[in-house]
């Protein structure tokens, strides 16, 4: 019986590598721009032309000289590694040496560029092979201009297979937001059928780049956080004296008592560069945000982690987003007190935007926040709020040296007792027992799964041995175990306990009780919402105040004289 295993055409395996590779529009639009960066590019004008299957990337980059130009496009030719050792130093956003090479494959390519520091420009047109099937030289600014022509030519069942125009478009427009995201100083334009579609600014910083991205979202919306971190040296692998002696993290969260989603679609993960895939990690972000959202919303994050080469492996799978992260425990660890610091209210910037849309309708003033010489003062964190009066006997009014704030004394107190009974969280006996009264079994077996002791009592009577130790001292425990009885998991009934224990709104406060609730409000880990997600606070600045009175107008020229 004759073989039926035989080697495959190297034509045929060099199909199936660039398959890999480039597998869509927008994937080529990811190996060009990432090229781009790569190149130090500062600007990049991506042209496409969807019906001819036609990709153009340009941009302000080092460039390339001829003999660069005339491998660029060979199989595994890179500048970026050298040997097997190289792969744990990688700050490149590429490395394989195989897009450009499988471009050769699946389409038609031409390359033009001119390095910085040279007085002419070259263009290449490449075969399928990847070698240069036409060199001349040409007139072109210093950059690269990259152009793939009839993608999937000779390919057209793949073409058939790919989604619509419409959505390989989409596909495009996601790929360069997150690219962008993560190169915030870079200017993109984007055009479409020689018509410009959109552009993004360059921006100091990751959150003063996202509302261009998210418009949804105002930059008072966010909390912007950057920490160094002392470098882990992998111990099969000693840093060497070239290598990053400090991580970063950076993280702008969206806060939680002004922005969140419907979806967890804007929890996102980047890794020196590049968004990446980690579940492991988007966990350890959304239990972060645990009880400061509202039910069924998902908090607006992003992650971006700058780690020494040798704590990563990149080489996991060809679209390189999915990676080995060693010390993953660790990491985990840093975000989490990251995203615990950016989520408290800073003391020393207390001149934060105003809740805009909640302010604009108490004040008619809707107006997009100024920039005012105010620097204040640090002061000691448990005298930064001065309870000054209670209206409603609801909201405490309390003084800044920015403005002043409402704050919801009930959902205040309930946040911090919240916290409180998840860190203590206790039963404690009780004498007598507390009789309840027509329990279903499904309430029976709830109040056991969170720890209660209950038997039965008599007919249709159960005894609780045990309560919440927040409980103990209340008239209408009863009423509370009850409510208890009702479902959720030990989490929610933390939740339930904290709110029949907090005080009511409509109960009168002393400026001294005040002064207590806003003092242990301010130490909490996630200040701004109640664990049901509701904001706590209602920021008033002192510049909105400002103008809402017209004390900027000058004496005289604002009345005529």
């Amino acid at each position: 019986m004759a073989s039926t295993i035989q080697a495959l055409p190297t034509e045929v395996v060099y199909l199936i590598t660039a398959g890999e590779v480039i597998d869509s529009l927008a994937s080529v639009v990811r190996e060009l721009a990432e090229n781009s960066l790569d190149a130090g590019a500062t600007r990049i004008v991506i042209y496409l032309w969807p019906q001819q299957w036609r990709i153009r990337v340009a941009d302000n980059g080092y460039g390339m000289n001829l003999e660069d130009l005339q491998q660029a496009a060979t199989a595994h030719s890179t500048s970026k590694i050298r040997s097997s050792d190289d792969l744990w130093k990688i700050h490149s956003l590429g490395f394989r040496g195989e897009a450009l090479h499988s471009l050769t494959t699946l389409a038609e390519l031409e390359i033009l560029s001119r390095p910085a520091d040279g007085n002419l420009g070259w263009r290449v047109v490449y075969g399928d092979d990847g070698k240069a099937l036409k060199v001349e030289a040409t007139a072109i600014a210093p950059g690269t201009v990259v152009t793939v022509s009839n993608l999937f030519g000779n390919c057209l069942s793949r073409r058939q297979g790919l989604p619509s125009a419409t959505q390989q478009i989409k596909a495009v427009q996601a790929t360069i937001h997150q690219i962008a995201l993560c190169h915030p100083q870079v200017t993109w334009q984007l055009w479409q059928n020689d018509r410009l579609w959109f552009t993004i600014s360059p921006a100091a910083t990751t959150g003063q780049l996202l509302p261009q991205i998210l418009p949804q979202v105002r930059q008072g919306d966010l909390q912007e956080l950057k920490l160094q971190l002392p470098h882990l040296a992998r111990a099969e692998r000693p840093a060497t004296a070239n290598s990053t002696q400090h991580s970063a993290l950076n993280l702008v969260v969206g806060l939680p008592d002004r922005c969140h989603r419907h979806r967890p679609d804007w929890i996102r993960i980047a890794i020196n560069g590049r968004m990446v895939k980690s579940p492991e990690i988007e966990q350890t972000i959304l239990s972060a945000f645990h009880r400061t959202l509202p039910r069924d919303r998902y908090p607006i994050c992003l992650l971006h982690l700058e780690i020494s080469p040798d704590q990563i492996n990149w080489n996991r799978n060809p679209a390189k987003t999915e990676i080995y992260l060693n010390e993953l425990n660790y990491w985990q660890e840093q975000i989490t007190q990251a995203i615990d610091q950016a989520l408290r209210i800073d003391t020393a910037h207390f001149k934060e935007a105003v809740h805009t849309t909640r302010v604009s309708k108490l004040l008619k003033a809707a107006e997009a926040k100024g920039g005012y010489n105010f620097h204040p003062k640090p002061e000691n964190t448990q005298h930064s709020l001065k309870a000054v009066a209670q209206v409603s006997n609801t909201y405490i009014v309390a003084e800044h040296s920015g403005g002043m704030w409402l704050v919801e004394q009930h959902i205040a107190h309930e946040r911090v007792l919240y916290e409180q009974i998840c860190d203590n969280w206790q039963l404690v006996p009780v004498e007598p027992s507390i009789i309840l009264y027509q329990l279903s079994p499904a309430q029976v077996s709830q109040l056991q799964r969170i720890g209660l002791e209950i038997e039965t009592f008599g007919e249709q009577l159960w005894a609780v041995r045990n309560i919440p130790a927040q409980l103990q001292q209340r008239e209408d425990c009863a009423e509370a175990i009850l409510e208890l009885s009702w479902g959720g998991d030990l989490q929610a009934a933390q939740v339930a306990v904290a709110c029949r224990s907090a005080i009511r709104n409509g109960t009168p406060l002393n400026l001294q009780e005040m002064q207590t609730l806003l003092d242990q409000w301010q130490r909490t880990r996630n200040p701004r919402t109640c664990p049901h997600g509701r904001p706590i606070y209602l920021s008033l600045e002192e510049s909105s105040l400002a103008r809402f009175f017209r004390r900027h107008w000058v004496i005289g020229k604002n009345h005529g004289i």
